[in-house]
């Protein structure tokens, strides 16, 4: 399976974002997968490969692994981390969604709702959303901002680019403590969205899916698509690069995510912890304290 990853994600990897465009990646896009039942195999044969290097993770404690999802309404985060961690043992992993910030949260700096809740070392952290919000809705909403408490000077022409250079610093200490870190944006179109919208309308349990706040957040789809290209840009890097996956065919956007969970993971080359002699003799010892009991 390593192997065959980086023909899947090389065209959505961004490393350095100086020159990315996000209108120059097809939401529609299906890349070099021939065929929805080949990209449904490989999604099969990553989600195993992941069962088996989990354990490895998990029993080696010193790598972390923080998987990152940000994306329009109905873009199918949900779905994607549903699918392509469904091998995962719920032991080794954390999930966390972050909605609007709690008061306790705006009495705090933007990145310490996050940060509290990093993976711990052998385990994989999954942000269902995250700080990057606070550089996307907080962005398109700017009356956000005012609500976060900050002094009224240190809010500036600079502040974005300012929290783009936070960001960047934060994952950079993170990765040199071995959180390996990988981000997501799933790129829908302003048209698949509007189909799944109307989709969760005509199934009664999906209903519950859908809110007002969804149509209003579409109102300014334009500056979302504005915001996400300037996050991407700025914040893209080799130790933490952004994946814009195609979001308008599920079974692609899986397969694409699966495929760059892998390569992050098969990077690590990680292997069992060896057992040495003190140990290996205090395992004789049991053994054979077991082998005598009747």
């Amino acid at each position: 399976m390593p192997q065959i990853t980086e023909n899947l994600i090389r065209d959505y990897r961004i490393t350095d974002g100086k020159k990315f465009r996000l209108k120059d990646i097809d939401p529609g896009d299906t890349g070099k997968a021939r065929s929805k039942k080949e990209a449904r195999h490989l999604l099969q044969r990553g989600i195993e490969w992941l069962a088996e290097e989990q354990e490895k993770l998990y029993a080696t404690d010193s790598w972390s692994l923080l998987l990152i999802f940000q994306a329009m309404d109905a873009a199918g985060k949900d779905g994607t981390i549903k699918h392509v961690m469904s091998g995962i043992n719920p032991q080794g992993c954390q999930v966390h969604s972050f909605k609007a910030p709690t008061s306790d949260d705006l009495d705090h700096d933007f990145l310490w709702r996050c940060s509290k809740v990093m993976p711990e070392r052998g385990r994989i952290g999954i942000f269902n959303r995250s700080y990057y919000e606070e550089v996307l809705v907080v962005r398109v909403h700017p009356e956000f901002l005012l609500k976060q408490k900050l002094p009224s000077r240190l809010i500036g022409k600079k502040i974005w680019d300012q929290r783009f250079e936070d960001i960047r610093n934060f994952e950079e200490y993170q990765s040199r403590q071995g959180t390996v870190i990988r981000k997501f944006f799933l790129h829908v179109s302003r048209e698949e969205q509007q189909r799944r919208f109307l989709a969760r309308l005509e199934q009664k349990e999906k209903n519950w899916k859908f809110s007002m706040s969804d149509i209003a957040e579409r109102a300014h789809w334009d500056k979302y698509q504005d915001a996400y290209e300037e996050m991407i840009r700025h914040t893209a890097t080799t130790h933490a690069p952004w994946f814009v996956v195609p979001a308008d065919n599920k079974w692609f956007t899986r397969t694409v995510v699966a495929a760059a969970i892998v390569d992050a993971v098969h990077s690590l080359k990680l292997e069992f912890p060896t057992v040495d002699k003190t140990k290996r003799k205090e395992l004789e010892a049991i053994e054979a304290a077991l082998k005598k009991e009747k």
